[in-house]
């Protein structure tokens, strides 16, 4: 079936500005990191994207070696784009990363001129785009003076590659360093990209401030901490979760201790009194931030996409609220 989009798409999502920039962004972004690659169901991938846009959801996030394989989230995202979201291409903000290894030899990762460039030819080939709307150095290289890989950037948007760029993984003082050379080059940073959720806080620590001052915007991702800040894991480990799987190190069944799971089931007090799902008030917890523009989900299912959305329902706390939420996490 021709696939036709909500009319009511945009009724209900809020769009926040990005720094000081022009580009409004949705206060829920979704992620391709995972459940979009070549071992994934097509199917079910597209059913979560379109559900996605129908939502309101307008960013796509990717990188060069999501998947697995790598390369094929940005495959999948291609075909999505081509048999159903193509006719509202220019209604989309779709962003790719460069940075973590992609292929063999010396040229195949990091932040030099010649990584960056040619990877991004090759997510535009997979995807099947002349351009992407933003495009990330995923790391900071320490063997690459940040001249260059700040000057490949550069060279992305004036050769039409990208519309704006962006960093992720920086520390304050290299996101600093970092806006300062793009600026003096004519094209400023637009976005950082930064792990940020209530058990991870480094963002909070000089970031944060950084990205205020020098007017760059923010989407953070990892927000449900691997789903850890969700209620999956109150009663166990699910066969079907994320730390039940050998083939994703990033979560095991040793991150979820009784301590974790006794500040999460606290936490969840909270969220039911605010009328809201964990996930949810997690969400609307990062989007408390001023500096934060918008948080980059995961999903595997439909559902959680649209449980997610539901935070714009309240975004809002209470200091009596914030207070609590901090004293059960310094416990």
């Amino acid at each position: 079936m021709t696939y036709q989009p909500s009319e009511k798409r945009y009724d209900d999502m809020r769009y926040n500005r990005t720094g000081r920039s022009g580009l409004l962004l949705p206060a829920i972004s979704l992620g391709l990191w995972h459940n979009f690659g070549g071992v994934d169901v097509y199917e079910t991938g597209r059913g979560m994207l379109l559900r996605a846009f129908d939502l309101g959801i307008t960013h796509f996030d990717l990188a060069n070696n999501y998947g697995p394989p790598p390369g094929s989230a940005e495959e999948t995202f291609g075909q999505v784009l081509k048999h159903d979201l193509k006719p509202h291409r220019d209604e989309l903000i779709i962003s790719s990363k460069a940075g973590y290894y992609m292929w063999a030899g010396p040229y195949g990762e990091w932040g030099s001129r010649k990584y960056l460039v040619s990877s991004l030819d090759q997510s535009l080939k997979r995807m099947g785009l002349d351009y992407v709307d933003i495009f990330y150095s995923h790391r900071f290289d320490p063997n690459t003076p940040l001249e260059e890989t700040m000057g490949a950037l550069d060279y992305i948007v004036r050769s039409g590659r990208a519309f704006y760029v962006g960093i992720s993984n920086y520390s304050a003082e290299q996101t600093r360093e970092a806006s300062r050379i793009l600026k003096e080059l004519g094209t400023p940073c637009l976005i950082h990209q930064p792990k940020y959720n209530m058990f991870r806080r480094t963002m909070e620590e000089g970031l944060a401030d950084v990205l205020e001052e020098e007017g760059i915007g923010c989407i953070t991702f990892s927000p449900l901490e691997q789903g850890i800040l969700t209620n999956k894991y109150l009663k166990g480990i699910p066969e079907d979760s994320r730390a039940s799987s050998t083939a994703l190190p990033f979560l095991t069944p040793d991150h979820i201790t009784d301590e974790v799971l006794a500040k999460v089931r606290k936490l969840n007090d909270i969220a039911q009194a605010r009328h809201q799902t964990m996930a949810q008030m997690a969400l609307a917890w990062n989007l408390r931030l001023e500096c934060v523009t918008s948080v980059l989900i995961g999903a595997s299912r439909i559902s959680q996409i649209e449980d997610a959305v539901g935070v714009i329902n309240n975004l809002d706390f209470s200091s009596d609220e914030l207070g609590a939420i901090e004293q059960i996490l310094a416990e």
